[in-house]
């Protein structure tokens, strides 16, 4: 995959948009005529990048940061405020950091009772049919951890489709992973329905005796809205958000996917592993635990040697009174 296009659709552009927005910031208030034209092109080019992110941040917040940037242009032009205006920008953007940067932290699950996951994905996950004799990433998590997988991943798998499949299924797994949603944002899926569907799958996957963890979608620019609703439903379950970046840190390899999309063999091994590191935490290797209570043998071997060492030493010290 084009490392501009993955740098995109995994929202870091959106880190760089900004830095590249702050950047012209401090450029702008210099005196010197270079400063103006790189506070220009590094404006314009981290406005561009912040777009094509497609960073679900709150509309409100993005019409308010525009409303700030467009009114530091103006005051740069107008050579009035500058600073100030530079000043409101900066800060503007950075809330905007600390709004998104937790969205980009892989989340961390408790140990679960039991070694069982269930996996609920499309085609992704399933693979590409009857021809794909690939073995897929959830026979390989199950066969390299000892784990119990229900796999409930089929090809084509929408929100809608996958919450018709589960009235017909029973997950009883503690922990449940969620790739679910590429068909809906490149399919006909509009986002209101999206919306609808997905919020219905999560309460039917949810419990309170459940850890469940879903992978956030990579959007395309100017697709924000999917991502909103992602966002919105994991707030109102309770579900734990994989971060864009990891997913795409699987498909970025040229050999891991046979479209840029679905994976090969290389690509089933490398979302293995992906997925491992999100949810081993929750399946403790065996023998990891530590032993508790009795007394380690070097505690006694140091006391033994206590010991002998002040019987030597009141033997010498007999000795030298004897002289």
């Amino acid at each position: 995959m084009n490392w501009l296009v993955c740098h995109a659709v995994s929202g870091e552009a959106f880190f760089t948009g900004v830095g590249l927005i702050v950047m012209g910031a401090f450029a702008a208030a210099t005196s010197m005529r270079v400063g103006r034209r790189i506070a220009a092109w590094a404006s314009l080019v981290g406005a561009v990048s912040v777009a094509v992110s497609s960073t679900p941040i709150p509309y409100w917040y993005y019409a308010m940061a525009t409303a700030v940037t467009v009114g530091w242009v103006v005051a740069v032009y107008a050579g009035k405020w500058q600073r100030g205006a530079a000043a409101a920008v900066v800060a503007a953007w950075l809330i905007a950091v600390l709004m998104e940067a937790p969205y980009h932290v892989r989340p961390t699950l408790q140990p679960a009772p039991s070694r069982c996951l269930t996996v609920i994905g499309d085609s992704v996950t399933a693979g590409m049919g009857a021809d794909d004799e690939s073995e897929k990433w959830p026979a390989i998590l199950a066969r390299e951890h000892d784990l119990a997988i229900q796999d409930l991943s089929h090809m084509g798998e929408t929100a809608a489709s996958a919450r018709c499949r589960l009235e017909d299924q029973q997950i009883t797994s503690p922990v449940a992973i969620i790739e679910i949603g590429g068909n809906d944002l490149l399919g006909r899926t509009w986002s209101r329905q999206f919306a609808r569907d997905l919020d219905a799958l999560l309460q039917q996957v949810c419990s309170p005796e459940r850890q469940v963890v879903m992978f956030e979608l990579p959007l395309p620019p100017f697709h924000h809205e999917y991502g909103r609703i992602q966002r919105w439903a994991a707030r109102k379950h309770g579900v734990l958000l994989i971060p864009k970046r990891v997913f795409l840190s699987v498909l970025a390899p040229g050999a891991a996917t046979v479209d840029t999309i679905h994976l090969s063999q290389e690509g089933h091994r490398r979302m293995a592993a992906c997925v491992w590191r999100i949810v081993k935490d929750a399946f403790p290797e065996k023998g990891t635990q530590p032993r508790q209570g009795g007394t380690s043998s070097p505690p006694v071997a140091v006391g033994r040697r206590r010991v002998l060492r002040l019987s030597l030493l009141d033997n010498l010290a007999g000795q030298r009174s004897k002289a």
